[in-house]
Formats: C-alpha cells, sequence, structure tokens
C-alpha cells in the first residue's frame, strides 16, 4: 500500500491489520525524519483494538515525513511514513535491489499488504485534560484548538522542512509525539524537569507509579520514551503468579483521601483501542444473553497436594493450579458439551464446538484480555501448563497476535488473584459460560464429621440459559468442584 510521488518518494500507507479492523492508534515511532531506514524494517508500534503490534515498512531509503503523533489514531489506507530515494536518488547502499524491491513490494508481508485502501476520513483524538502529577515539574502543553488541514501536530507546532536532517518529524512533534523544547530540543535547565511526553508514556508512568523526573529520556533531546518507563519499571519488584488468592502485581499507590485540592481537574479517559472493544464486547453480552450465575465452595486441599506430589516428581516442568483448573474444566466440557457452544442468533440455532479452545482471562495494562488456545482438549497437563505460561505472559507483554485473542468457546478466569471469593462476571461474547476461581484460603471445613481447617475455594458458574438449563450447568460445576476435592477422578476421564 503505497502511493508514488513525482520526485520519486514513496508513501506508505497504514495496511489492513486484519479481523476487520479499520483504523490504529500510534503508540511509538521507531525513526525519525532523515534516518535512513532498510526494506521490512519496523518503523512505528501501533495499537489496534486487538493487540499491539510493529509495523514494518517495505520500501527503503531516507524518511522525509512521519504521519501522525504518538497517541493518535490513524485510519486503515492513510499515509503512515514517506520515504525517498537516499542520497539525492542513488540507491541506498548495499540495497542493490532497492529499484526492484519498489517494484515488488516487500517481502514481509503483513496482514493485509496489497488490499485495497480504507476510507479517506482521518480522525485525530481530542487533546484533553489531565490532572497534573505531582512528581514531575510543570511543563508546557501543545495549543488546545482546531488542527488547519493538512497539518499532524497543533496549530502552533513549528513545520520543519522535509529532509531537513533534524531529529523531529516535519510535523513539529518528536519521534514520541511531544512538541520539542524551544530553542533546540535540549532538556529544562538543571535537568529537573522531564520534557513533555506523549499521552501513552504519561499513563503507564502514572498507572505504576514512575517518578519521571528521575528518569533520563534516550529520545531526541532527553526526550523519555515509553522504553524507558518499561526499563524503570524492570528494577521495581513485580509479583505474577496465577494461584487463586495471590496478588499479581505490587499495588497501586494508594488513592488521596480527603477533598480533592482545589487546582484539580475532572481526568478525562478515551475509549478507544482495546479499552474500547472491552466495553463493546461487554455490552453486547449483557444485551444479548440472559446469563445465570450459580457456585459452589469446594475443598481443594488435595488438589494442593497433588501439584506438590507432581513437581516434586519433575521440578524441570512445574504444573500450576491454573493447569490443574484448565484440566478439570476440559473434564467437565467432554461430560457436558452443551456448555462448549455458541448461540447463533441469525440462524437461530446452538451450535456446540468439536474443539474445546479455552480462553484464559488475563489481566494486563491495557485492560482485561481472554487469550485463547485452541483445541485445549489435545494437551497433555504438562503441555497445558507450559501454553498457560507462554499466552498469560505474552498478553502481558502485549505481543499476542490478533488471532489468539479470538475464536474461543469457554473461559476460565481466575479472579482469585485479586483476593476476592466470589463474582458475577459477565461471558466472554459469544461464549455460552464461563468458570471463576475464587481464592483458595484456610477455612473451618467439616471431615468425616469431624471439624478441621482446610483449603478452600469458591467456584462460580456464568452460563447462557439458552444453550442449557440448570441440570446441564449444575452438573458441569458439581462434576469440577469433586474433582478439586479428589482429583483422582480426573484419572477416569484424561
Amino acid at each position: 500500500m503505497s502511493a508514488r510521488t513525482a520526485t520519486g518518494t514513496r508513501v506508505f500507507l497504514l495496511p489492513d491489520l486484519g479481523e476487520g479492523l479499520s483504523e490504529a492508534e500510534i503508540v511509538e515511532w521507531k525513526v525519525a525524519v532523515g534516518d535512513v531506514v532498510t526494506v521490512d524494517q519496523s518503523v512505528v508500534e501501533v495499537e489496534t483494538a486487538k493487540a499491539v503490534v510493529d509495523v514494518p515498512c517495505p520500501y527503503a531509503g531516507r524518511v522525509v515525513a512521519l504521519h501522525g503523533a504518538a497517541g493518535e489514531t490513524r485510519p486503515v489506507g492513510q499515509p503512515l511514513i514517506t520515504v525517498a530515494p537516499a542520497d539525492g536518488g542513488d540507491e541506498p547502499a548495499g540495497h542493490a535491489t532497492y529499484r526492484e524491491e519498489e517494484r515488488a513490494g516487500s517481502g514481509n508481508v503483513l496482514i493485509g499488504y496489497g488490499t485495497g485502501h480504507g476510507g479517506t476520513r482521518r480522525r485525530r483524538r481530542p487533546r484533553l485534560t489531565v490532572a497534573p502529577e505531582p512528581a514531575a515539574a510543570p511543563v508546557a502543553e501543545p495549543a488546545v484548538g482546531p488542527v488547519p488541514v493538512g497539518t499532524v501536530g497543533p496549530s502552533s507546532a513549528p513545520r520543519v522542512p522535509a529532509g531537513a536532517g533534524t531529529d523531529t518529524p516535519a510535523t513539529g512533534m518528536s519521534t514520541d509525539g511531544v512538541v520539542p523544547p524551544a530553542g533546540g530540543g535540549t532538556a529544562p535547565a538543571g535537568g529537573t524537569a522531564p520534557l513533555v511526553i506523549s499521552p501513552i508514556v504519561r499513563r503507564l508512568a502514572r498507572e505504576h507509579g514512575v517518578d519521571l523526573a528521575g528518569l533520563r529520556g534516550t529520545g531526541p533531546g532527553g526526550v523519555i520514551r515509553r522504553s524507558d518507563v518499561e526499563a524503570a519499571l524492570t528494577t521495581a519488584p513485580q509479583r505474577h503468579t496465577d494461584e487463586p488468592g495471590r496478588p499479581v502485581a505490587d499495588p497501586a499507590p494508594s488513592a488521596h483521601v480527603g477533598p480533592a485540592p482545589a487546582e484539580a481537574s475532572d481526568v478525562v479517559i478515551p475509549l478507544t483501542g482495546i479499552r474500547r472493544v472491552i466495553a463493546d464486547k461487554l455490552s453486547r453480552s449483557r444485551r444479548e444473553i440472559p446469563e445465570v450465575t450459580i457456585w459452589v465452595d469446594a475443598d481443594a486441599t488435595a488438589l494442593l497436594a497433588t501439584r506438590a506430589a507432581i513437581n516434586a516428581a519433575t521440578p524441570d516442568a512445574p504444573v500450576s493450579v491454573l493447569a490443574l483448573l484448565a484440566r478439570i474444566c476440559l473434564s467437565g466440557l467432554r461430560r457436558f458439551p452443551q456448555l462448549n457452544a455458541h448461540v447463533d442468533t441469525e440462524g437461530q440455532r446452538i451450535v456446540q464446538s468439536a474443539g474445546v479452545h479455552l480462553g484464559i482471562a488475563a489481566q494486563t495494562d491495557r485492560g482485561l484480555l481472554v487469550p485463547v488456545l485452541r483445541d485445549a482438549q489435545r494437551l497433555t497437563t504438562r503441555e497445558l501448563a507450559a501454553a498457560l505460561a507462554e499466552t498469560t505472559a505474552a498478553a502481558r507483554a502485549g505481543t499476542l497476535s490478533p488471532a489468539r485473542l479470538t475464536g474461543g468457546t469457554f473461559t476460565l478466569n481466575n479472579y482469585g488473584v485479586f483476593g476476592v471469593d466470589g463474582s458475577t462476571p459477565i461471558i466472554n461474547h459469544p461464549e455460552a459460560a464461563l468458570l471463576g476461581v475464587g481464592r483458595i484460603v484456610d477455612k473451618p471445613w467439616v471431615v468425616d464429621g469431624q471439624l478441621a481447617v482446610r483449603k478452600v475455594t469458591q467456584l462460580s458458574l456464568t452460563f447462557d440459559h439458552r444453550v442449557c438449563d440448570g441440570g446441564v450447568a449444575g452438573g458441569f460445576l458439581r462434576h469440577v468442584a469433586d474433582c478439586v476435592e479428589q482429583p483422582a477422578l480426573l484419572v477416569a476421564n484424561v
């Protein structure tokens, strides 16, 4: 997807990123105006409604323009980056096949390369007022107001001639979507106040409690990039676990108690990208699905003992509690396939899936994602454990492809990691059921007529009442609870 100009420059258009996606938000530019790029070099990181992806440029040459700033949403088919032949039209060094590459296109085919252009409408996210961060000194914000036709940055941002060889794009923005400071783009005197950073970087720092004043930016003129904040996070201890009832991350800073400061203003968060898709999907689920939730307490003492015995025998390939719960769900769905289904409202029918595509609810910095393990019933328990660990890690890192976030038939939600006992979750549309697992805690429990302290968890099943009645749903949940209490029952079904 490109357009050739009279001067020989090539304009690379935002390609179709698949799954019917019509736009993407620019997260971070990886190149600047004046840089020389090679064929298939990653030039920008964008966030779609499904995932964060790197976009490679199929042309080689010198970057003369970047279309859009960090935080801006670009429609498919609109200009993304303009590349001119290096050295005044000569082929870049080391690229003897440059002109042939231009004629044939890139060899790295991202989803949708070569498809038709999207609409010509261009939507720019409005600039919003956010509460000031106490850790950072005041900095000058871009002027708020309408953006003149043909510009990308704010109306007050200076324009840089194409090919000037500066560190900022022709839009007047730096590669992180910030306005460079007047007088050459250096850090403020004394180095105590960070340069203006993109909304993405600010949000990431705010959510993780990173003091921006203490960071040293690696961008042009000392601009703080997203990678700088992420590097700072690696030095702080993070606690991730899939064990019910245990925290997944360090707690966020405590909220302000008491009256709000007089100068405080409302914080407005745009409903875009993955957050918007989550909102739309959950709203549709609540509108269309007549859901019912049932629950039961279960003694998980034997389940934890079974896991300990497995891991003691083969410590090099540990099995998590979540993997055992996934195995139990697969056993239950084999006995009650009515729950591994979805309702086809247009065809007025219920479709039971042949394979179990198991969704695992995972909390990430970008919101709740449900990555899918396809044909999970074919995996052994150890393979399930490995797949779950890899998938949840990729979800938190934002490296999952859109295909791995769709097509689930049943979801397992371990909300016990947040320290809660129960929940009535919303079904992941268009699935028909969702099993929730609360935290595992010590509770008094009657065993053989005697009171004892046991490891107890609450299990809940939310199901679509159109696909089955209470007998099927109750039978499935009772089977899951029985397997939690007596893991040996799984042997008869595996």
